[in-house]
């Protein structure tokens, strides 16, 4: 589902000066980010990096944001009314970042009743040429979780890739948003992002949710618990009421870079212009 005009040019322009802000240090440590001196112009410093994860847990701007009134009222008519947010990741995609894999996002964040529900929110005009996402539409209907493996291709991350799903690659078609937009999908639904080549950033703000009713057997590689917790509890309630409120909440996830793949010169390849 596409949302147009979630922000509006105020709004819109704030949260890209936010962005910068959090790349440039100015709102906190982030794992792997070297704060930027005074003499770095903003080009150079979002050419460094391609995502940030966790930004909301520094940012009270990207906290409103994710809980923006029509980012929730779409949410709590696909969810339900308890929403809840676990994840956060700010996308700048600076000119020839890498892509995506195929991938389904319910591989990497598994809830126990399938509401989880990605906000793709542009903060700048999302285009096949910067780097789109492209989708496969009803992918999600099955409610199967394909395979994945590990397969390095120059274009993208290094996030394993789905496969073995029975979709031709014709069926994906790109989802081209104005600044401002917000694409809604599901946890099942397949899709990619291509590399960035242009020679300006794609910078989009990506947030999880999913139903405060079910538990979330979900722990982030790397922050200190192993996967497969019961229930992670560093949670954001943006909707509704949390049934497991007696649980408390905690804070142990930190913002971090997402890594990206090098050559053995340790460079970041450069991507192909498929």
């Amino acid at each position: 589902m596409v949302v147009r005009d979630v922000l509006g040019s105020e709004c819109l322009a704030a949260t890209i000066a936010e962005a910068t802000a959090i790349c440039r240090g100015l709102r906190g440590d982030i794992e792997g980010a070297v704060p930027a001196a005074e003499r770095d112009d903003d080009a150079a410093v979002l050419s460094r990096y391609l995502c940030i994860h966790f930004p909301h847990k520094i940012s009270a701007l990207m906290r409103d944001v994710a809980r923006h009134p029509a980012v929730v009222d779409a949410l709590v008519g696909a969810i339900g009314p308890n929403v809840k947010l676990m994840q956060s990741m700010l996308f700048i995609k600076a000119g020839g970042k890498p892509g995506q894999a195929w991938h389904q996002d319910e591989s990497h964040i598994p809830t126990r009743d399938r509401s989880l529900a990605a906000v793709w929110l542009a903060l700048d005009d999302a285009t096949i040429d910067n780097g789109c996402l492209w989708v496969i539409p009803g992918s999600q209907r099955r409610g199967v979780l394909y395979p994945t493996r590990d397969r390095p291709d120059p274009r993208f991350d290094g996030t394993p890739e789905a496969h073995g799903f029975p979709h031709a690659a014709d069926e994906a078609i790109p989802v081209e948003l104005p600044a401002g937009a917000a694409l809604i999908f599901d946890g099942y639904l397949l899709h990619r992002s291509l590399p960035n080549r242009t020679t300006r950033p794609r910078r989009a703000l990506v947030n999880h949710y999913m139903s405060a009713e079910s538990l979330l057997p979900w722990f982030p590689p790397g922050d200190g618990e192993p996967m497969g917790t019961l229930d992670h509890r560093d949670i954001l309630l943006v909707a509704g009421e949390d049934p497991y409120a007696a649980k408390g909440t905690v804070d142990v996830v930190r913002p971090r870079l997402r890594p990206e793949p090098v050559t053995p010169s340790g460079a970041p390849p450069a991507p192909s212009r498929e």
